[in-house]
């Protein structure tokens, strides 16, 4: 394996000047989708900005936090690394907003139409694995209505009520902060009630799917999570926390956006102190980087396929391949 040095002139050697991009002119009806998916630190948004500059492409974020405004260090937006190319999904949404995987399905179909609209190709990235598994597997999700008296009956209930209510309905849990707030509690419950009663489902467009992973080796995975995290809190991560907590948002709903505002919230609470907070954030973010692996796993053994590239020198010119390749198909039919 080449080391990252290479890996990163190989990565500008894929960002062209307009007269060297490659364009493919795809049918107006064909609906085209490539998506890259990585662990945490696995330069997803880098590849993926250099091959939509390479291809003319837009992108749609798969990541179910950086839909929050303000919530940029700590849950890695990187937005220069966009520079021209437009991105989707992104910045959508307040802290303290809700959003679950129905909001985002309807959004990826939306922003997906605009970017065929623009007659660019669609790329879809990032590393929550919920998210990429309703794209990929074509999840059919039900359309829930509020019902007014039934939303009043729920509300008199109590959390631990609440909580047994969609543990009977859903005793698979998906996403744990459904479990942890009452807000999110009542609309799980009207959005299972409504699955088991069949009603009208939020269906995805046709599409024709390339999906290429970055099949980051393990200890490598560790090593740039520890280092992108060591950056992240000089860059102001613990200020980013601090200020979003002095615009409104409660220590307790900053434990509902992922690890990093959870364990900086700690130690600005006096709970931990900065180098235990640093070990216990550095060790959950390697758990998670594994859980999204097995998402990734998961998907392939639903039987989507997932083309795997080794991280090296030679892979955005082998996901170039790929790409190509899967466009000329669209070119024969």
């Amino acid at each position: 394996m080449q080391g990252q040095a290479h890996y990163n002139e190989a990565l500008k050697g894929s960002s062209p000047d307009a007269k060297n991009m490659t364009h493919i002119k795809l049918p107006a009806t064909s609906s085209p989708l490539i998506t890259l998916l990585g662990p945490t630190a696995s330069g997803k948004t880098k590849l993926a900005v250099a091959l939509a500059e390479r291809f003319g492409g837009e992108i749609l974020s798969a990541d179910s936090r950086q839909v929050y405004r303000g919530m940029d260090i700590g849950t890695g937006k990187d937005l220069e690394e966009y520079a021209q190319i437009p991105h989707h999904l992104i910045d959508i949404i307040d802290p303290g907003d809700e959003y679950n995987l129905f909001e985002f399905v309807k959004d990826f179909s939306a922003q997906y139409q605009v970017v065929r609209q623009h007659q660019h190709l669609p790329f879809l990235v990032g590393g929550t694995g919920m998210y990429l598994d309703a794209i990929l597997n074509r999840y059919k999700l039900s359309i829930a209505k509020t019902n007014t008296e039934e939303r009043t009956q729920l509300e008199a209930l109590t959390t631990t009520e609440l909580y047994e209510e969609l543990m009977r309905l859903v005793p698979q849990q998906h996403n744990s902060t459904d479990t942890l707030d009452r807000s999110r509690l009542i609309r799980a419950i009207e959005v299972a009630r409504s699955q088991k009663s069949k009603q009208a489902t939020l269906e995805l467009p046709p599409l024709k799917m390339l999906t290429l992973g970055i099949a980051m080796p393990r200890e490598k995975t560790r090593q740039r999570i520890t280092q992108r995290l060591k950056a992240r809190l000089k860059e102001g991560m613990l200020e980013e926390v601090q200020a979003l907590y002095d615009q409104g948002l409660s220590w307790e709903q900053l434990d509902f956006y992922g690890l990093e505002y959870r364990f900086i919230a700690q130690h600005l609470k006096g709970e931990l102190s900065f180098n235990d907070m640093f070990q216990k954030l550095n060790s959950a973010i390697h758990q998670f980087a594994k859980q999204q692996d097995k998402w990734f796993r998961k998907i392939e053994r639903k039987g989507h396929p997932i083309t795997w590239l080794e991280p090296d020198s030679a892979m955005p010119q082998k996901a170039e391949t790929h790409i190509s390749q899967f466009l000329a198909s669209f070119a024969d039919n």
